[in-house]
């Protein structure tokens, strides 16, 4: 979901660095609640994981221009139920930091654009999942309309974020808004596939319930909160 450089010009770009800095402190704390929950060796762990897919979602993954910005399937539902929001966080950061250091440097202007627009949407899901999932009941064990909930409300809010920085730098203008238009249409088709992602990795997941109480996935994964 890059936004497109020039779409904000230079002389508004530093709004993006202070919403930036609000989202990494949002992940900060985050961080600092999961190592006194887990450990810091945890947190590591799955945050270097939850990187390097991150990445090959970035990289390896179809991926497609339209309009203002690109279409990933970057499937942070599945990356929030897996390994946690903090280590979630953390690796969709650090990804996009690598991707734009490494291999698509005329990225980094945007970089405070693409993490909030990556970051802020997560900490909604967070927040989401504690009204739409039961406390007595473990991630492995999500309905279709659970997954669909998260999923949905991840992707919306990537769509929202990128239509305000689109509106921000281009202004309200009809070849603007269609462009926009656009680019929430292709997003569809990423909310149609992530939840079954998300229940197919689920479904994998239950399969190895030995894996319970290891550092490398989110306790909710297989406990009751």
């Amino acid at each position: 979901m890059h936004i497109e450089p020039g779409l904000v010009a230079d002389g508004k770009i530093w709004l993006s660095y202070v919403t930036a800095l609000g989202a990494g402190g949002c992940a900060l704390k985050l961080a600092a609640d999961t190592v006194r929950e887990r450990g810091l060796v945890s947190l590591a762990a799955r945050s270097v994981v939850a990187t390097a897919l991150v990445f090959s979602f970035f990289e390896v993954l179809p991926h497609y221009p339209v309009g203002v910005s690109e279409v990933h399937l970057i499937l942070g539902s599945t990356l929030f139920l897996i390994f946690g929001a903090a280590p979630a966080a953390i690796g969709l950061a650090a990804g996009l930091a690598i991707q734009g250091l490494f291999f698509a440097p005329f990225d980094l202007p945007q970089y405070g654009m693409n993490v909030t627009t990556l970051l802020v949407p997560l900490f909604g899901l967070k927040a989401l999942a504690r009204h739409v999932i039961a406390p007595h009941t473990p991630y492995v064990d999500l309905k279709y309309r659970q997954a669909l909930a998260l999923s949905t409300a991840y992707q919306a809010g990537i769509v929202a974020w990128v239509a305000f920085w689109a509106f921000y730098g281009q202004g309200f203008t009809a070849a603007n808004a269609a462009s926009i238009a656009s680019f929430g249409g292709a997003y569809m088709l990423v909310i149609v596939i992530e939840p079954l992602v998300d229940l197919a990795v689920l479904a994998a997941a239950k399969l190895l319930w030995s894996l319970k109480g290891s550092f490398f996935f989110e306790k909710r994964l297989f406990e009751a909160a």
